[in-house]
């Protein structure tokens, strides 16, 4: 029988209106408490599952227009700041603390209480009894028990009536104690959590008349309602510092925009370090800065991951690094139509306008906006896979199954999974292009030539959305290491009267000297060829079609089942040798010599074929490549003022102690009655012992007071039974 029971009721109030007693007894109950940690626990799954504070559009991409509204009303984008969390936390803070009001008055007079008034005839309804006499007096029976309870760790207090002594003793109060520290301990992480939220903020904003701003321009210009004091006792923001530059006003980011919030102090950044490891990957981010007291006094110092700055109070931890306007020049490649080459210069962050003079004569031209979005120095990429599998399958277009090739080739530049070699591959580049209606396309291309498959390669990536990952056109790299060769030949596609030439080429030398018959009809194969791949032959109008789906969609619809393996090679034969008079007359075009027709040559066309074949997918007029770049680091700090950290920290403490306490502490009350009279010559005795929690333990720890005490020939009664010897 356990000395207390647990209640799950609240606080019954005698005075006021009935529904204030109700309100009162339903927030102190402990099941109102217990629904809330549910709903506060869903709701942290949500904020688990549901990507948090990312670009609406990302939204609408997965939930659809409809659901994307709905989710975003009802605060789950910012779960852990809407306001009905925000309302659960601070209804758990009342009813825990109105449990804890409720029951601490019990825990302390049960504290106090040794219930040394027990009658003796209580003990008999306890599952732990023994019963038993001791051939000594009552003297020597109680200097026996209370040597008994103090050689085990017992407290004991006696109370001597007049038929006998009854003995109270308890050990593991601590148990109750660790009931209150770990109830105190949701009140004060809950507190500490609500105070150092954007709680604060929201109240700042609602009483003193703060907006969220919604605008762009320089910090410097943004009005003093978008702004808070540097007194604000709570907030978490970032802090934007370009190198050799400086600053002193942070961003607060709302579902509604954001706040800035002035520091007294402005941060200057002398230099952004990174460390590698020998594989390229970072080791370490380090920031030198200078602080710079509204008072005049400078501080440098040296702020690295998971060491933060602590300066008036303010934290500043290193969050991330980004560019912070990197000059970079770009050189435009006409993509799949004459032109010439040209330079662009601009500003990571900046943009600029192009026009398209790509188009034909009497077109209107287009706008395009140009737009550096960023700079990447370091690209570490896993290449393991490729050079455990070779190039041998990915280059030799004589052994390639159409369809296989197009699933194998087309798409994402990312390895499968495999052995793992990290690898620096340079530099890269990432911009968009923006058209007149104000869509945009994102593109990440990389400086130098990667080996892939055991062919040097240029990626370059695209991606309509940035919810959508990155596809890559392999592009393979000339003998010069460059894409220019690759470039003519794209160019060179798009050009009937050079695919003509190229044909006619290819059919005389193709042709065998004792069959001259041969030439028109192998002229006539190549030009087909040529031009369903450059799509300018359409097989199915409702699905046009070029590259090597174009010559599949025509296996398919003119040539029997039973002839297609052997009509795909030959056709592809075909294909490959026109693609060698097309290379050869592009380059006499641009005033080069004829490439020698290797080896090297043919891998150079085999990859060439596939990277044909997906630019039909890579949407662009014109491709941006980086030349130069001169760059410019930017460190972005996390600035935090968070005061109720203290609290959260004495709660964490609080809520190892009672959990430790209550899960490992039992709490015991143990009762002996010494009988008879005070001069007799034996003392009869009945203990009996409770628990909290009934384990194998607690049997073990009776069997060895009774014995200790009434010795093997003890009685032990079981319940509903006279006794047992």
């Amino acid at each position: 029988m356990s000395s207390a029971q647990t209640r799950t009721g609240g606080i019954e109030v005698r005075a006021g209106s009935r529904w204030v007693q109700d309100a009162v007894e339903l927030l102190s109950s402990m099941r109102f408490a217990i629904a809330l940690l549910t709903l506060i626990c869903i709701a942290s799954v949500i904020g688990t599952v549901v990507q948090q504070q990312q670009p609406p559009i990302n939204y609408v991409n997965q939930f659809g227009p409809f659901w994307s509204e709905v989710f975003g009303r009802l605060g789950l984008y910012t779960v852990y700041s809407a306001s009905w969390f925000l309302l659960i936390l601070a209804f758990l803070v009342i009813s825990t603390s109105l449990c804890i009001a409720r029951n601490t008055p019990k825990i302390l007079r049960d504290l106090k209480s040794w219930k040394e008034d027990l009658r003796e005839s209580s003990l008999k309804a306890f599952h732990h009894r023994a019963e038993g006499e001791l051939p000594v007096g009552r003297d020597g029976a109680i200097e026996r028990a209370s040597t008994l309870l103090a050689r085990h760790g017992w407290k004991a207090r006696a109370q001597v009536r007049e038929n006998g002594v009854m003995i109270a003793a308890r050990q593991g109060s601590a148990n109750k104690i660790g009931y209150l520290a770990a109830h105190a301990a949701i009140v004060l992480i809950c507190i500490g959590g609500l105070f150092d939220g954007d709680l604060v903020v929201r109240a700042q904003m609602a009483l003193l008349g703060k907006t969220p701003f919604n605008g762009g321009g320089l910090v410097r210009d943004v009005p003093e309602q978008h702004r808070l004091s540097p007194a604000n006792p709570t907030f978490r923001a970032n802090l934007f510092v370009p190198e050799k530059g400086r600053s002193g006003t942070a961003v607060i980011n709302l579902t509604s925009g954001a706040v800035l919030q002035d520091l007294p102090f402005d941060i200057e950044l002398k230099r952004f370090v990174v460390e590698y490891y020998d594989t390229g990957m970072p080791k370490l981010f380090a920031s030198d800065v200078i602080i710079h007291d509204r008072d005049g006094q400078t501080t440098e110092a040296t702020i690295k991951v998971n060491e933060p700055l602590i300066h008036r109070g303010i934290a500043i931890y290193q969050s991330s690094f980004d560019d912070g306007g990197s000059k970079v020049t770009l050189r435009a490649r006409p993509f799949g139509r004459e032109g010439r080459d040209f330079t662009v210069q601009g500003e990571i962050g900046s943009s600029t306008t192009l026009t398209n003079t790509a188009k034909g004569a009497g077109d209107r031209p287009d706008q395009l906006q140009l737009e550096f979005s960023g700079l990447r120095v370091i690209n570490v990429e896993n290449l393991g896979d490729a050079d455990r599998r070779g190039g041998d399958d990915a280059t030799d277009t004589r052994r390639v199954d159409l369809v296989a090739s197009l699933q194998q080739h087309l798409g994402s530049g990312a390895k499968a999974p495999g052995d793992k070699q990290l690898r620096n591959i340079g530099p890269s580049i990432t911009y968009k292009l923006r058209d007149a209606a104000g869509q945009a396309r994102e593109y990440h291309n990389y400086m130098l030539p990667v080996e892939l498959d055991g062919v040097s390669v240029f990626l370059t990536g695209l991606r309509e959305s940035p919810d959508q990952p990155m596809r890559y056109l392999r592009i393979p790299a000339d003998a010069d290491a460059k894409m220019d060769d690759w470039l003519r030949l794209k160019n060179a596609l798009g050009d009937a009267m050079l695919r003509r030439d190229a044909a006619l080429r290819y059919g005389k030398a193709a042709a065998p000297a004792d069959k001259p018959e041969m030439v028109t009809q192998l002229q006539a194969s190549a030009l087909r060829a040529l031009t369903l791949f450059a799509g300018a032959e359409v097989v199915d109008a409702k699905a046009p079609s070029a590259g090597l789906q174009a010559l599949h969609d025509f296996i398919q619809a003119n040539v029997p089942e039973a002839e297609r393996l052997r009509t795909s090679e030959v056709l592809l034969r075909i294909l490959n040798g026109a693609v060698v008079e097309l290379l050869q007359l592009s380059r006499e075009r641009a005033g080069l010599p004829a490439r020698t027709n290797d080896e090297a040559l043919q891998r150079f066309l085999g990859q060439s074929i596939f990277a044909l074949s997906d630019s039909f997918a890579y949407p662009a007029p014109l491709l941006f490549t980086l030349e130069t770049f001169e760059q410019v680091q930017a460190s972005v700090f996390q600035v935090t003022r968070a005061p109720g950290k203290t609290l959260v920290y004495l709660g964490c403490v609080l809520l190892i102690i009672g959990v430790f306490a209550m899960l490992y502490v039992r709490e015991r009350r143990l009762w002996i009655w010494l009988g008879g009279a005070p001069d007799a010559q034996a003392t009869s005795v009945s203990m009996a012992l409770s628990a909290t929690r009934q384990t194998l333990d607690t049997d073990k720890e009776f069997d060895g007071l009774r014995t200790a005490l009434l010795g093997p020939a003890g009685a032990v009664v079981e319940p509903g039974a006279a006794g047992r010897v």
